[in-house]
């Protein structure tokens, strides 16, 4: 009789626990639907940047893109960006006003950076339209993207922006591959007339095969090609070695169309953290136009000082150029000559 009292005691007990945990897991049925998911919120972000150039011979030499202005407090630009994501259709607009953004895109009036829409079809598989700024080359348009504040003449003479459609496949998360049809003539918002066509078209192709062998190390093999804008092959990779020293590389070879010339190069970046503030870089550049172009030679010295989302960026450059390359350099007194150096301090602020 005890045992089975005792039994019944530890059932009764059971039940009313389960019961207590229920009432304090399982949310009450009052009748009413759930609150629905509120959409993800509208991501706004962007940068200013602003910047002291001398250059050593007393006036402007080094014919790369941005920061023309020599001894002067100078603007760059203001870059605001704004993305939404819902269920599986995103889209990404980004404006520009400026200096930096005139020199950037076919139209200084538009302030037009990126704008395109895009649809996961599944979680490998995506679908993008647009505008969109290039795949290409290891720089971009703004300078809270770069740890250099100049420019190489690798970006100066690469494609900005390419419009157009393109569909990206990721095979795993180590392999991915994008192809797409894109607008005949690198950075316009619109196809333009040719020697072949009445109008415009989008006869121009363009690939991306991105491989990420190892953690921290990335590398995008990138091919654009057109009979109207040209063929240009071009590697970019970052290898974060360490936690304190990251290695980027970046090499590319095009090719004019109607055999009109081209240019190759290649330019190698190392950095280095010495704190958690402060890192110092190098961008060291080989740069020849095909056809007897001649070539130039370029080191940039380059350190980011952080302070929140505040980077002040002191930099050196020296530029050595043959006799053969298009740019004029010359000397304080006016006189021609093959070297080039400059100092840049700018300031770039980043949300």
């Amino acid at each position: 009789m005890k045992k089975k009292l005792l039994l019944f005691s530890l059932l009764a007990a059971s039940f009313l626990t389960f019961k207590a945990q229920a009432a304090t897991t399982m949310p009450a049925d009052t009748g009413k639907a759930a609150a629905p998911v509120p959409d993800p919120p509208l991501v706004f972000s962007g940068s200013v940047d602003t910047y002291f150039k001398y250059d050593f011979s007393k006036h402007a030499n080094i014919p790369t893109s941005f920061a023309n202005e020599n001894n002067s407090v100078s603007v760059g630009m203001i870059d605001l960006a704004l993305k939404k994501k819902v269920g599986k259709a995103s889209f990404v607009g980004e404006m520009s006003f400026g200096p930096r953004n005139d020199q950037s895109i076919p139209t200084a009036g538009y302030h037009i950076q990126n704008l395109y829409v895009s649809y996961d079809v599944t979680d490998k598989f995506n679908l993008t339209a647009g505008y969109m700024a290039t795949f290409v080359g290891y720089e971009v348009i703004s300078p809270a993207g770069n740890f250099n504040y100049s420019t190489s003449y690798l970006f100066t003479n690469g494609p900005f922006q390419n419009a157009g459609f393109k569909a990206t496949y990721a095979f795993s998360d180590k392999v991915s591959l994008m192809a797409g049809i894109f607008n005949n003539k690198w950075n316009y918002y619109s196809s333009l007339n040719s020697t072949n066509t009445a109008s415009g078209d989008v006869s121009t192709f363009g690939a991306q095969l991105t491989i990420t062998p190892v953690k921290g190390w990335t590398s995008y093999l990138n091919l654009v090609t057109g009979s109207y804008s040209g063929t240009e092959f071009d590697l970019t990779t970052a290898y974060q070695i360490s936690g304190a020293f990251k290695l980027g590389l970046n090499a590319a070879t095009f090719s004019a169309p109607n055999n009109g010339g081209g240019f190759e190069g290649v330019a190698l970046y190392p950095q280095l953290a010495v704190s958690p503030i402060v890192t110092f870089g190098l961008r060291g550049e080989y740069f020849k136009v095909k056809d007897n172009g001649g070539n130039v030679k370029g080191i940039t010295v380059t350190s980011n000082i952080k302070a929140g989302p505040l980077t002040i960026i002191p930099e050196v450059r020296f530029d050595t150029k043959s006799d053969a390359f298009g740019a004029v350099f010359t000397d304080s007194n006016g006189a021609i000559t093959n070297h080039a150096s400059q100092f840049v301090l700018a300031a770039v602020y980043a949300f």
